[in-house]
């Protein structure tokens, strides 16, 4: 299993929650953790992207991508190919 790297600000959050049993940062931990699974999705579909093994794969995972960062279709093959966005 892989470690996850979280914020200083959710990890507190978290200790508050269930240490000192604060019911007020629930709002926060759940904000913080939505974004954070929301960026592992983003980069995983960016590595299926820059790893698949066909052409085929390649560009459906390219157009997931863009598709979850919400790059506009009419942006995405000028912004993609030259490097200019990278999503991070």
């Amino acid at each position: 299993m892989k470690n996850i790297q979280i914020s200083e600000e959710l990890f507190f959050a978290l200790l508050k929650y269930h240490l000192v049993e604060i019911d007020d940062v629930l709002p926060d931990i759940k904000k913080g953790l939505e974004d954070k699974l929301e960026a592992m999705v983003r980069r995983d579909l960016y590595t299926k992207y820059k790893t698949a093994p066909t052409e085929e794969e390649r560009e459906k995972a390219r157009q997931e991508y863009l598709e979850k960062v919400g790059m506009h279709r009419d942006f995405r093959w000028y912004f993609f190919s030259f490097g200019v966005y990278t999503g991070a």
